[in-house]
């Protein structure tokens, strides 16, 4: 079976590219994923077996190999510093349901000042 590396893969679309290491081009249907298996990332080497289609080479049976580490995962804060974080959050969130319960909204600037810290802790932990 051939091994190559994902070269790109979009989830949404649910297809992308594996690239051999003889350097042939395969495509990569979402369906030919392992099970439980919804994404890959790109350079996470497989080994898979080919198919000719209508288009060209497809990928089939694939299996991962060495899948690329998040990078997201290596860099995020300890669970105890988020702890404090999510805290904090909510007692930012409080002062501003309070208003909302009083019929006013936050100031613009500092309505979009929560608005990048909730983002922010979300991608923390959404890593």
């Amino acid at each position: 079976m051939p091994i190559g590396k994902v070269k790109w893969f979009d989830t949404e679309k649910g297809f992308g590219f594996l690239a051999t290491d003889e350097g042939q081009e395969v495509f990569l249907h979402a369906s030919a994923l392992p099970a439980g298996v919804k994404e890959v990332k790109a350079g996470t080497r497989m080994e898979f077996g080919i198919a000719e289609g209508r288009r060209g080479a497809q990928a089939l049976s694939v299996r991962i190999i060495d899948a690329k580490p998040s990078v997201a995962k290596a860099t995020r804060k300890p669970a105890e510093d988020m702890a404090v974080i999510t805290e904090d959050l909510i007692k930012l969130l409080d002062a501003i349901s309070n208003g909302l319960r009083k019929g006013r909204y936050p100031e613009k600037a500092h309505a979009a000042k929560v608005a990048a810290v909730l983002r922010r802790v979300a991608d923390d932990l959404d890593a």
